[in-house]
């Protein structure tokens, strides 16, 4: 990275700064856009694919209804009007990730259009509105081998088609003004917005680092008091909540370095460096690319019924937004505490635990304490832990009725996940139940004190603190089964 930096205050002390957001969302549908190949992702390369999608000659392509039933959600989800007429067109350019030279995509007649998102940035709102939401197609994957793994310096591609023909939703805004100083954290909480939602209305899986979502970053300065738009960069296929916002700080203190020296801005596509936090050059953008776009002659137009419509607006699920407010206030929680549950993707699972029977307090605790522990050394997301709600139901059930307490507990979850059953299956089967016989628990307390007399004279002599060390060796020498406050009050009851 050479490029030189304005400082960020001083930036914004001479220019304000203009965001566009293009974002790309990769629909779950079961089968692709146009045709019956699978859409799941993997996949041994090129075996998921078929003359439509490879775009053979003779092909015709079909419009996969649940896609079109999707976008429809999406764009009342963002209080987009849902037009009644709307078509596909051929969007053509030459690259080999698309075999038959153009995109089936919408130019002028999208299926969504005009809509907006509040967000809110440091107890701010800003409202970012939505120019429209479009259907195509993704293309297919390039890997490029040699060099640094993009195609500048490569010895050869390898091509991948699995993933050509795959559903995929552009949100695109219009340009975003008047957030000053928060323009970065306004793109990324816009992006956490649109991810949450993606989520809710089930549509995409919206894992940004695998790709499901991923945003074209659209940036320029307009120098105080002038009107007239800058030159604006794109940086393509920003795939995390903090490269968004990281890429729009970095572009604004780089383009106002130059444009305070009297350089130009260079209209052009740039790439995000995850690793150093800097984009670099793609390609120049000077020229507006001629896609030669016209009406697809292979499908008909899309024309849902005002019915229909009404029939999807009473799917939509609770926005995110006011579930959070909800969640927060009938939790008890402070904002710190909601943004350590959707740190890890945790309030789904959470939610589903309390509706399941468990207190809010205690679902909190295991997922975002042991499971969310074992999710980060598995390398998995939080769902995929091999942990249920039911079952963290059943564990706290287990441990309320003391038949196993947390530390126990842990080697329940241990069981649970390696498929040993449900949690009072893996208790019985490892012996893991909280010993409650005195006589056992008593012997082992006058073991302990018997081996320890200077620290029981302690106690004796009134410092009950140091309890906890006889404590310790008693729950030890039981190898956890015990129930500490009954251990504490044999002690006690013992050295009184």
């Amino acid at each position: 990275m050479n490029d030189e930096l304005m400082d960020y205050d001083e930036v914004l002390e001479r220019f304000d700064p203009v965001l566009g957001l293009e974002v790309h969302v990769e629909l779950n549908t079961a089968s692709k856009m146009w045709c019956g190949c699978s859409a799941a992702p993997g996949g041994e390369p090129n075996t998921r694919v078929c003359p439509v999608c490879l775009g053979l000659p003779g092909s015709l392509p079909v419009v996969n209804g649940k896609a079109v039933e999707s976008a429809i959600r999406i764009g009342l989800s963002i209080n987009c009007q849902i037009a009644e007429f709307s078509r596909f067109a051929r969007k053509n350019y030459f690259y080999p990730d698309m075999t038959k030279d153009y995109q089936i995509s919408q130019s002028d007649e999208p299926i969504c259009h005009d809509g907006w998102v509040d967000v809110e940035v440091d107890g701010q709102g800003f409202r970012v509105e939505v120019e429209r939401v479009h259907m195509e197609e993704d293309a297919g994957k390039s890997l490029h081998m040699g060099g640094a793994g993009r195609i500048h310096g490569a010895d050869y591609s390898l091509m991948d088609y699995n993933r050509a023909g795959v559903p995929l939703m552009e949100i695109v805004t219009r340009p975003i003004m008047g957030t000053g100083r928060y323009a970065p954290q306004v793109g990324r909480a816009y992006m956490s917005y649109l991810r949450d939602m993606m989520k809710a209305l089930g549509v995409s899986e919206a894992r940004m680092e695998q790709g499901n979502m991923r945003c074209d970053a659209n940036v320029s300065l307009m120098p105080k008091g002038s009107d007239v738009l800058g030159t604006r960069t794109e940086t393509k296929n920003v795939n995390s909540l903090k490269s968004v916002e990281g890429a729009l700080r970095y572009e604004m203190m780089r383009q106002g370095a130059i444009l305070a020296k009297g350089g130009k801005v260079k209209q052009e596509t740039r790439m995000w460096h995850e690793d150093g936090e800097y984009t670099t050059p793609g390609r120049s953008k000077e020229q507006a690319e001629d896609y030669r776009y016209f009406p697809e002659p292979d499908l008909v137009p899309i024309t849902p019924s005002r019915e229909w419509v009404e029939e999807l607006r009473a799917t939509l699920p609770e926005p995110p937004a006011e579930r959070r407010k909800r969640v927060i206030e009938q939790w008890g929680l402070s904002e710190r505490e909601m943004g350590d549950i959707e740190a890890v993707g945790a309030l789904d699972l959470i939610e589903a635990t309390v509706e399941a029977g468990a207190k809010p307090q205690a679902a909190r605790k295991w997922w975002l304490g042991e499971l969310a522990r074992r999710a980060n050394e598995a390398d998995v997301a939080l769902d995929e832990v091999g942990m249920s709600p039911a079952q963290v139901v059943e564990l706290q059930r287990l441990v309320d009725a003391k038949t196993i307490n947390d530390k126990l507990a842990r080697q329940v979850i241990e069981g649970v996940i390696a498929g040993e059953g449900e949690p009072a299956q893996v208790v019985e089967q490892r012996g893991l139940a909280v010993v409650s016989d005195d006589g056992a628990l008593s012997a082992a307390v006058d073991e302990v004190i018997a081996a320890n007399p200077d620290v029981a004279q302690k106690i004796r002599d009134g410092k009950v603190q140091a309890a906890g060390a006889l404590i310790g060796q008693v729950m030890k020498a039981m190898k956890g089964q015990a129930d500490a406050g009954r251990v504490r009050e044999l002690i006690m009851e013992k050295l009184s």
